[in-house]
């Protein structure tokens, strides 16, 4: 399944997944190692990293298809569990293929991508930048189930070349048929999945609107949830998926029905993420570093904290920015640090001992806005930041907690 998700982004698929466009618009300093589980290389130079709950459904798998051998294979005895792990993991490098199909789009694209990440029930690819045309984000979304169906078509020609009944024959069954599934599976139209994706592509393309496509896609996939909760346990229990009722035990039942129930969670939270992070996107025009930023009265080093804050209040200012003789901005006076000084104290402690010492990444200017504010903040983390106009004026300080307020406020917002 895949998990769409703008992240914060954040596709989990029944094999396959597809990408996971992140809030922030390019990347000017990509961390080293963004983390997620073993790292199993760079292909492309995008990192791929095993998530601990892959472990969980590999034995899953071997489990499950080592039960299917000893049915078919009877004569492997308990070798059939190392046919099994080796089909599990032969089963999630086509995942991976799926997921490189992604990324190697989304790079064509000049799109940055923070990762591949193979996890519980298929893996995601981490785009940190939407798209910028729904045709772009329709090819994006296809790729992966297109890989899959490229390789599915692989496997059954090479059927040819085996002996049915024999391991390499069951085996490459195995993966063409889990790779058309994952194809279809991912097809089908609701966000996370890369269906959803492409149904979001075409009411963009018709109302011009992607929020309007993200909301009809998220509707759709929420639908599906509903429809796997439902829907799987009875068709495994009417025999529709190729099993005799009288066969279904009390544990195959239970079994069903647990794994409906997480499949539908998945495609349920990945919907309501999908539609969060597209609300979040909207309103990210709204996040203006000038509407954000608190007023700053500048002092000296050696001015004591009591005067300082009484040179603020009479300003109405909400910030201090330490500065040379010159008037120089050398530092900005952390927030946290005034509220640890108490109040009988402050006299005595000079404002420079509570500074944080300015870099050029804690300027920002005045007129930065949305993704690219976000991303010069993501880029220099800090508590504060001087906020400066196009002149080098100090226009004052923005805090990373109004920031955080501001974010809050426009995911509160009610959907569309």
């Amino acid at each position: 399944m895949d998990e769409s998700g703008d992240s914060g982004r954040p596709q989990p698929g029944a094999g396959g997944t597809g990408p996971s466009a992140a809030p922030g618009s390019g990347k000017p300093k990509r961390p080293a190692d963004p983390g997620g589980g073993l790292l199993m290389g760079r292909p492309f130079g995008v990192p791929v990293y095993v998530a601990p709950s892959w472990f969980v459904v590999a034995a899953l798998i071997t489990w499950v298809f080592g039960g299917q051998l000893d049915r078919v294979l009877p004569e492997l005895g308990g070798a059939r569990y190392l046919v099994a792990l080796f089909f599990a993991i032969a089963f999630y490098a086509s995942v991976l293929v799926h997921e490189l199909a992604h990324t190697v789009a989304a790079l064509r694209y000049k799109l940055p991508v923070r990762r591949i990440q193979l996890q519980f029930f298929g893996g995601v690819s981490e785009i940190e930048k939407e798209t910028e045309t729904p045709g772009r984000e329709f090819i994006l979304a296809f790729v992966g189930p297109l890989l899959s169906l490229v390789l599915g078509g692989v496997f059954y020609g090479a059927m040819r070349f085996v002996e049915p009944g024999t391991v390499p024959g069951v085996l490459i069954a195995g993966l063409m048929i889990s790779n058309l599934i994952v194809a279809a599976f991912n097809l089908l139209p609701g966000l996370p999945l890369d269906g959803g994706r492409m149904l979001r592509a075409i009411v963009w393309k018709i109302t011009g609107k992607p929020m309007s496509g993200t909301i009809a896609a998220a509707w759709v996939g929420r639908g599906l949830a509903v429809t796997v909760l439902i829907g799987l346990p009875l068709l495994t229990h009417t025999g529709a998926l190729g099993s005799a009722n009288e066969d279904i035990g009390g544990v195959e039942t239970v079994m069903d029905a647990l794994l409906a129930a997480i499949l539908a969670g998945i495609i349920w939270t990945g919907a309501g993420n999908s539609l969060r992070m597209a609300r979040l996107r909207e309103h990210l025009p709204d996040l203006r570093a000038r509407t954000l930023t608190r007023r700053a009265v500048p002092v000296e080093s050696a001015t004591p904290l009591s005067e300082a804050l009484r040179r603020a209040n009479e300003a109405g200012a909400r910030a201090l920015v330490v500065v040379d003789g010159q008037g120089n901005p050398k530092g900005v006076v952390r927030e946290a640090a005034i509220v640890g000084v108490p109040e009988h104290r402050r006299p005595w402690v000079a404002v420079s001992g509570l500074a944080q010492d300015l870099t050029d990444g804690m300027k920002v200017p005045a007129e930065l806005a949305g993704e690219a504010l976000l991303d010069r903040l993501k880029a220099t983390p800090a508590t504060e930041y001087l906020v400066i106009e196009e002149t080098g004026e100090i226009y004052g300080v923005l805090s990373t907690a109004d920031v955080e307020r501001a974010f809050v406020k426009a995911m509160a917002r009610p959907e569309s």
